[in-house]
C-alpha cells in the first residue's frame, strides 16, 4: 500500500498528539517552566506547528538555525488539534481571512531529502493563538539533547542508530480531515 499524497503522521494517543515548534532559548525555557507558552512568546503572529518530527528537522536546521534552537514537543489535547484541522483553510486560497492555515510541505528522510507525500502544518493565527499556547496544551518537553543527538549521528553517518531514536510517528485521522 503505498503512502498517500498528503498525510498526517504523528505520536499521539487516545488524548493527545504532539506537535513540534522551535524557539530561541527565551521562549523554550519560559514555556516549558510553565508548560504553556507565556513572554515572550508572542500571540501577536502566526504560529506553526508539525506533527512531522523530520519535517521540523528540516524547518529548523536540527536546531542550529537562528532563533530556532530550541525544539520543544508540544502536546496538545486532541479536541483542539482536531478542531484546529477543521477550521484550516488552505494556504493557496487567496481571499479568505481564516484564523488557522493549513499548508503541505515535502515530508523529509533523516538525511534529509524529499519523499513523494507531504506533511501537515497548521497556522495558528492571532485570534487562536492565544488558545493554543495556554488551553490546548497538556504537556511541553524540550527534545533539544535528543535533537543535537539525533544531528550527530547524521553528521556521523550512523544512520541505522538514528533511525532507532526517532519518534515514532503513524498515520493520524482526526475527525474532520483538512483539505
Amino acid at each position: 500500500m503505498s503512502t498517500p499524497q498528503q498525510q498526517i503522521r504523528a505520536r499521539f494517543d487516545a488524548h493527545h498528539i504532539v506537535v513540534y515548534q522551535a524557539y530561541c532559548p527565551a521562549i523554550a525555557e519560559a514555556a516549558v517552566q510553565a508548560q504553556r507558552f507565556v513572554p515572550p512568546f508572542s500571540v501577536a503572529r502566526m504560529t506553526w506547528v508539525k506533527p512531522s518530527f523530520l519535517w521540523m528537522m528540516e524547518r529548523c536546521g536540527w536546531a542550529t538555525k537562528s532563533n530556532q534552537e530550541r525544539v520543544l514537543a508540544v502536546s496538545l489535547h486532541r479536541w483542539a488539534f482536531d478542531w484546529a484541522v477543521a477550521q484550516a483553510v488552505p494556504t493557496d486560497v487567496e481571499g479568505v481571512n481564516a484564523a488557522i492555515r493549513v499548508q503541505w510541505d515535502p515530508e523529509r528522510s533523516a538525511r534529509g531529502s524529499k519523499l513523494p507525500y507531504r506533511s501537515l502544518q497548521l497556522g495558528l493565527g492571532r485570534s487562536v493563538a492565544h488558545a493554543y499556547a495556554t488551553q490546548w496544551i497538556a504537556r511541553i518537553d524540550d527534545v533539544t539533547p535528543l535533537v543535537r543527538r539525533l544531528a550527530a549521528l547524521r553528521s556521523e553517518g550512523r544512520w541505522s542508530e538514528l533511525e532507532r531514536l526517532l519518534p515514532t510517528e503513524r498515520p493520524y485521522e482526526p475527525l474532520t480531515a483538512p483539505s
